[in-house]
């Protein structure tokens, strides 16, 4: 279960924090994040990771949302300071995914919701620009 869950993270979290390059500007990142799954006996602790987003990286919304070449963005909506989004994964990460983010200046909060091998999960993201690139 936490080699599933670690795949996840390291398909979508990175990846699926920078949208839209007028919602999100280039620089040094910090996310936390914090995981719900149903049915698990311990709550998991929240992760912290640090990350240099470059102006490409917020360049292009649907590239953007996820590395994965087994995955396909279904639907990407962009109101305002909001975007939502649905993907479709196939092969080692299969399931299907959604989330919304919230883009607040230079901070954002993010929910996503997974449906991969039988089992659901909630994640949670909340980040805020650091600064420039180290």
């Amino acid at each position: 279960m936490k080699r599933i869950l670690i795949a996840i993270l390291s398909t979508l979290v990175l990846s699926s924090t920078c949208f839209a390059a007028d919602t999100m500007r280039e620089g040094y990142w910090e996310l936390i994040t914090t995981m719900d799954m149903p049915g698990m006996p311990m709550k998991m602790p929240p992760t912290k990771m640090k990350h240099c987003y470059t102006k490409e990286d917020v360049k292009d919304q649907k590239k953007s949302i996820s590395t994965d070449k087994n995955c396909t963005v279904t639907d990407l909506k962009q109101s305002g300071n909001k975007v939502t989004w649905k993907m479709k994964c196939t092969g080692k990460n299969a399931g299907d995914f959604s989330g919304e983010t919230v883009y607040r200046g230079d901070a954002y909060d993010s929910t996503m919701k997974m449906q991969t091998k039988g089992q659901s999960m909630n994640m949670n993201i909340k980040a805020k620009r650091l600064g420039d690139c180290p």
